[in-house]
């Protein structure tokens, strides 16, 4: 294969399709994207699928909700259904520190539109019948968040781009980006050379190692990351919320009939591993004892593992490399890139248009490091 492209996309997750589809709607021309495996099997397979506004950086608020915007629109613009679910998400806040950061994020959600309010026990107790109270100080709650179903968000915006005229080339790793002086003039792939002047790394974890081929660091480092699915539970509220324990990260969600839950694991260290362990599972059955001991009795029918792509600051790179021309990314969102993905497909097709995007991302440059200026977002799972 000898091909042509004005603009070749690394990585064919959410980020990926959603900017192939964003620049070939926009009028560019020989879009191609290229996948090593296929469409959505690197994170986007593994997320959970969670959509939300409540962050508590400025940039994650408004991608977030300018996402979230997209997300109600999907069905109806692309003609996939990603099994949208807007029933909240709720954050169990057990500290006084916990509170007043929540508190400070949600008046600066608030301002920029986003309905997010604060709650008492009793009534996060309401919304998701499967907490216990005991230690709980308050809760943060915004309707207008929920989950849905990461492949079917990648297909749609795959099957989209396609229809706009973009090439998607799966099974293709890339092995190389040749530069010549400071410009980029070809991506090397395992079956051939496509010539271009632009290259945009979606690549998620592996993203460092593209980065390299054109001397830009991106500070993405891997980490395992594990989630279970359980038996069916009877008399789960239709509307039960993404329910978070911000003090020990424990998650869970319906899925089905049952619940799809997870957690953090401080001894998990960087790498690419997937395969599942039981390691994890002490630390996940003591955060369930003590903020949702009706999860102890509940059969585990499953689970898989996969990747976060972790920043030093936990927010992400987004951005366009200066030392060499046209090498873009949009990466290491540290747990949040799915959410964001309808977004940053938008902003990054600006940036590559040369046009201002809705939201100034120039603090999310991975430059930031360098001088010393990181990001930090509190307001992680």
């Amino acid at each position: 294969m000898n091909t042509h492209a004005s603009v070749v996309v690394i990585g064919g997750g959410v980020m990926g399709t959603s900017i192939a589809y964003h620049l070939a709607r926009a009028g560019v021309r020989d879009v191609v994207l290229v996948e090593r495996d296929e469409l959505a099997s690197g994170s986007t397979s593994k997320a959970a699928g969670g959509v939300r506004a409540q962050f508590s950086d400025e940039l994650n608020i408004q991608l977030g909700a300018r996402s979230l915007q997209a997300f109600a629109r999907f069905g109806l613009e692309l003609g996939h259904d990603i099994g949208l679910h807007r029933v909240g998400y709720l954050f169990l806040l057990s500290t006084p520190e916990e509170v007043a950061g929540f508190e400070t994020s949600v008046r600066l959600q608030n301002s920029l539109g986003v309905p997010s309010r604060m709650i008492d026990p009793a009534e996060a107790q309401r919304l998701s019948p499967l907490i216990g109270t005991d230690g709980l100080l308050a809760a943060a709650f915004s309707p207008d968040d929920g989950h849905c179903t990461p492949e079917s968000v990648v297909h749609g915006y795959a099957s989209a781009a396609r229809a706009y005229g973009a090439r998607i080339l799966r099974h293709n790793d890339v092995t190389g980006i040749e530069v010549h002086g400071d410009r980029i003039t070809a991506v090397t792939t395992s079956i051939g050379r496509i010539t271009t002047e632009t290259v945009i790394c979606a690549a998620g974890p592996w993203s460092r190692a593209i980065g390299a081929m054109v001397g830009v660091d991106l500070p993405v480092v891997p980490l395992r990351r594990q989630v279970a699915v359980t038996e069916p539970v009877g008399g789960l509220p239709p509307d039960l919320p993404m329910t978070i324990d911000f003090t020990t990260s424990l998650y869970f969600h319906s899925e089905g009939p049952g619940l799809l839950l997870g957690m953090s694991d401080p001894d998990e260290r960087p790498g690419f591993a997937t395969d599942t362990h039981d390691r994890w599972i002490p630390r996940l059955a003591a955060a369930m004892e003590r903020r949702a001991p009706a999860l102890l009795d509940l059969r585990r029918t499953g689970g898989w593992a996969g990747l976060y792509e972790v920043t030093p600051d936990h927010n992400a790179l987004i951005g366009e490399a200066t030392s060499v021309s046209r090498f873009l990314y949009a990466t290491g969102f540290s747990g949040h890139g799915f959410l964001q993905g309808p977004a940053v497909g938008e902003v990054v097709r600006d940036l590559y248009l040369g046009r201002v995007p809705f939201v100034d991302v120039s603090p999310l440059s991975a430059g930031r490091f360098a001088a010393d200026a990181p990001r930090p977002e509190a307001n992680r799972v």
